[in-house]
């Protein structure tokens, strides 16, 4: 290399160039310096912060949710803690043999094992909801990294499909869907807790803390529901059903004195334990959801209201022909009768002469009784998607319908709803609230909607209709005396009158001396050619009421020569409206 060539090479830099770039490496060296002596001398909780972030879990604790009971404190759901199984995706380093193993130990097939553990997510997922304790066992033996054993609650019924409307059931996030269940969702379901705990880079688990937060318990609920009448009412409805060969059918059991409702019953029904196989319409609470035109079963609202204004007595008779023409209506009676009593109107069903009462009232006045009654009204209970039915409004109304509304038909009721309505015949003009919850009686204040003496007398003419001449006679109790009310209602399709279908249903109460149960009774669509309310709901109103008013221990109020012949009216097939 010549002279030429060094001197090519040599770098001439002018001596503040090298002075400044001296001076920027010293001060981004001093910067770093004092960024790192602030962070691990002086401000350490930044770092010790990032490191927990990346460590450092927070868990959810669930919460053990609150226990359902009877009246008595028969536990009608309950939670169990079980295992469930969830995957890191993270963590997630199965070898083939692992993946083998594992779903053999859970049952499933490869393929299906292999489609859950291919998700795509950030999170963790689940893979079984909930697993055996043997098959938790086996899987924390594995010790495979990125499978997680998490401690959860699960939902069992005792009282399985017997109850099944009433408690409703949880999902698998153990959150109410139906029944009590969702209804007191926030009462039953308690506050989740927060644990922290630490893992290694791995994702292993190698320090449990102390809870941040504790889980709290669900409160409990104590239920208005007798278990033992329940059964009852289940019983009976089934058998039922069965018998006539009906589409479905329901039972409502209320203690009159206090609103409670001490049983209510579907058919067809579901198994709240049974969570693989549900389908929308056995879950559906008919009792509380489902509406029916009442039938006949409306008849003593139409002389409670002609008594309210004074427009007849019970022993007023009323000529009565065979068939009444309103408008483009004609009216005509099953068992006509040319003069009846307003109370052997109600004993016989007479849709005439319920006709002639109604026609006696304006078409505001008997909305106002029907309105006063619960009708069209929300039955207050709380139970969820509880309907309100159909009344529209008096103005509305032209005289066919003012006089279909006499025998039941143009209005829409639940059965829960017509029950609760009779509630003022038995406890002398009052209705109580509604509560699917245990209550104590001083906590219940009534609403009057008919005068003590009103009531009374509807209730006789009620009496009336389950002795002899009467179309309840297979409601009888042997023992005590019976009021109620037969009702038989063709059926809507395709919006028109089916002439083959029907709705049979009875309401009634007992003792009638001093009414403590009211049972409504409604059968869809019995198929055995007998349909008649009495026929069809009477037989099974008889058997519960009989069964319920032994289970309360409630004294006869009836002489045995006035129920000798019970069984042998429970074996009559007749029975009317």
């Amino acid at each position: 290399m010549n002279y030429h060539s060094r001197k090519l090479l040599k770098l001439n830099l002018a001596p503040w160039r090298f002075a400044t770039v001296a001076g920027l490496l010293l001060v981004g060296l001093t910067t770093v310096g004092a960024r790192a002596f602030y962070l691990q001398g002086l401000h350490t909780d930044y770092l010790q912060g990032k490191g927990d972030a990346v460590a450092n879990r927070n868990l959810t604790l669930p919460a053990h949710r609150g226990q359902v009971a009877d009246r008595h404190g028969q536990l009608l759901a309950i939670s169990t803690p079980v295992e469930t199984l969830w995957a890191r995706p993270a963590d997630l380093k199965l070898t083939g043999a692992q993946r083998a193993q594992l779903a053999d130990v859970l049952d499933l097939p490869l393929a299906t094992l292999e489609k859950r553990l291919a998700r795509r997510t950030r999170g963790e997922f689940n893979i079984k909801r909930p697993v055996t304790p043997e098959q938790a066992a086996k899987i924390a033996a594995m010790g495979a990294p990125g499978l997680v054993l998490r401690r959860e609650f699960r939902r069992y019924y005792p009282a399985g499909d017997v109850a099944a409307h009433v408690v409703g059931f949880t999902n698998i996030d153990d959150v109410g869907q139906e029944g009590v269940e969702r209804a007191y969702q926030d009462w039953l379901a308690g506050r989740a807790g927060e644990r922290q705990i630490m893992r290694d880079r791995r994702g292993n688990v190698i320090s449990d803390r102390a809870p941040i937060k504790t889980a709290q318990m669900g409160g409990n609920l104590a239920l208005a529901l007798d278990l033992k009448i329940q059964y009852l009412a289940h019983r009976e409805l089934a058998a039922a059903i069965a018998r006539h060969k009906a589409k479905g059918g329901s039972v409502v059991v209320l203690d009159a004195k206090t609103g409670e409702i001490l049983a209510l019953a579907n058919q067809p029904n579901f198994n709240p334990n049974n969570r693989r196989d549900y389908e929308p319409g056995p879950m559906r609470n008919r009792a509380v959801i489902d509406t029916f035109e009442p039938g006949s079963t409306i008849k003593p609202f139409v002389a409670a209201a002609v008594l309210e204004r004074g427009l007849y007595h019970p022993d007023s008779v009323i000529d009565t022909p065979e068939t009444w023409r309103v408008a483009s209506k004609l009216v005509r009676d099953v068992h006509p009768h040319p003069h009846m009593t307003v109370t052997e109107i109600i004993q016989k069903s007479s849709n005439v002469g319920a006709v002639k009462l109604a026609m006696t009232l304006t078409s505001q006045q008997y909305w106002d009784v029907l309105h006063r009654s619960g009708f069209g009204e929300l039955p207050g209970s709380g139970f969820p998607g509880e309907t309100a039915g159909r009344l529209r409004d008096a103005a509305s109304w032209k005289p066919v319908e003012h006089a279909t509304m006499a025998y039941g038909y143009g209005l829409s009721v639940s059965l829960l709803q017509l029950a609760r309505a009779y509630m003022a015949f038995a406890n002398d003009g009052e209705v109580m609230p509604l509560s699917f919850l245990k209550r104590e009686p001083q906590e219940i204040v009534g609403e009057r909607v008919f005068s003590p003496t009103v009531a009374r007398q509807v209730r006789s003419m009620m009496e009336a209709v389950t002795q002899e001449g009467g179309t309840g006679l297979r409601t009888r109790v042997p023992g005590y005396r019976v009021a109620g009310k037969t009702g038989t209602a063709h059926k809507v399709v395709n919006g028109r009158y089916a002439p083959d279908r029907y709705l049979s249903s009875f309401v009634g109460m007992a003792p009638a001396s001093n009414p403590r149960l009211i049972i409504g009774v409604v059968v869809d669509e019995p198929s055995d050619g007998v349909y008649y309310g009495g026929s069809v709901a009477g037989p099974v109103f008889a058997q519960v009421m009989a069964a319920s008013l032994r289970q309360l221990g409630l004294p006869p109020d009836a002489p045995e020569t006035a129920t000798h012949m019970t069984q042998q009216m429970i074996s009559r097939p007749k029975g009317g409206a």
